[in-house]
């Protein structure tokens, strides 16, 4: 079995999707669709940046849904491999949820883009700047940062906000809190906390307002049905049913991103092969969780054909 991953906020980059457009017009075409939609010219900012514009939340989510689903196309139009054939369920990481049913025909493309541009706004409004903070913790599994978060809490919200990988959890909360774990991360038996350059405290309880903005613009934009199963963020199980979906959609804004459970879900599910499109982060932590399977990463033609001839 084969599953299609797509990655979330963090691996934007100047550059994406660059090499996607000069080489394919399928890429070109998403790209405009995307900017069509949205009335902004988001893939010049994917391509030549700034770095500071891309990397607003606004900015990042839709971009970086747009450049796996460019690529995505890509390996539809120019290699002649579509996910029905070849994938047996998908999932993504975070904002990647919405990529990966936009790949399964849950969502339009300019629809996926409009909401994932809502969705940042929501969650960067929701906290004012400055009051909330992420932090990773290196060398730490699930047992010792749930200790940690309790410890570093004080009174304050510090909650664990992805599960990454055996190695990697990440916390969100109050800044106080999350500056609190970073100190205390040692002490607990964790190699290092790393405070991360975020503008919110994503998936923790205090996203709830963008929460309850993603269930009104869900409830104008419902998912519809979806051609392959999808493993979700908050239950790291297979959905099979859009209005089930739906309501994961709005619990994911300030729900756990339970990676390493999914991966574990999807291998017990009999996944052997691993394909993540648009980028090259979900990858490595596939291989830190499960072994012994196959994983492929591709952003870039020279990756699509290599991975064309794996299937």
């Amino acid at each position: 079995m084969r599953a299609f991953v797509f990655p979330g906020q963090g691996s934007q980059k100047v550059g994406m999707g660059k090499n996607l457009a000069d080489a394919s017009a399928a890429a070109r075409e998403v790209f405009e669709e995307v900017d069509d939609a949205l009335g902004q010219k988001l893939s010049a900012i994917m391509f030549e940046g700034p770095a500071d514009d891309l990397t607003l939340t606004e900015n990042a989510q839709p971009a970086i849904m747009a450049n796996a689903i460019a690529t995505l196309r890509v390996l539809e139009a120019e290699f002649g491999i579509t996910l029905a054939d070849k994938g047996d369920c998908v999932a993504g990481h975070s904002l990647g949820e919405y990529t990966a049913l936009c790949a399964v025909g849950a969502f339009s493309l300019s629809d996926t883009a409009r909401l994932l541009k809502l969705r940042g706004q929501a969650m960067q409004a929701a906290v004012p700047v400055g009051e909330g903070a992420m932090c990773a913790l290196l060398g730490a599994d699930i047992e010792k940062a749930t200790a940690l978060a309790e410890a570093a809490a004080e009174g304050e919200v510090c909650e664990i906000a992805n599960d990454n990988d055996p190695s990697q959890v990440v916390l969100s909360g109050h800044k106080g809190a999350i500056e609190r774990a970073v100190a205390m991360a040692k002490e607990h038996g964790i190699k290092r906390g790393i405070p991360l350059p975020v503008s919110a405290p994503f998936h923790c309880s205090l996203m709830q307002p963008a929460a309850d903005a993603m269930a009104r613009a869900l409830e104008d934009t419902p998912p519809q049905a979806f051609r392959l199963p999808i493993f979700a963020n908050v239950t790291a199980a297979a959905v099979e049913d859009a209005a089930t979906e739906q309501g994961l959609l709005v619990q994911q804004v300030t729900g756990r991103v339970r990676w390493r459970e999914s991966v574990l879900a999807m291998q017990d599910a009999g996944v052997t092969h691993f394909v993540e499109l648009g980028g090259k982060v979900l990858g490595p932590m596939i291989g830190r969780i499960a072994p012994d399977v196959q994983v492929t990463s591709a952003v870039s033609m020279e990756d699509l054909d290599v991975l064309a001839r794996l299937m």
